[in-house]
């Protein structure tokens, strides 16, 4: 039997997962850096939360 080098043990394609990971967005270490150089000014067009949305369910008590 020949090895599928691609695959993990579990049947993982491993080029899916990397081709994935690449449409992702930013990394963790990337948004760190950008709220560092930013302040956090201007990277809500990163984030999909609603803020009135969020500003609501505070003023409900449902944090």
């Amino acid at each position: 039997m020949v090895k599928d080098t691609n695959r993990t043990i579990a049947g993982t394609d491993i080029n899916e997962v990397k081709r994935q990971n690449a449409n992702s967005g930013l990394t963790y270490n990337e948004v760190k850096e950008l709220i560092a150089k930013t302040g956090g000014k201007g990277t809500g067009l990163y984030s999909d939360t609603n803020p009135e949305a969020v500003k609501k369910q505070i003023e409900r008590g449902q944090s």
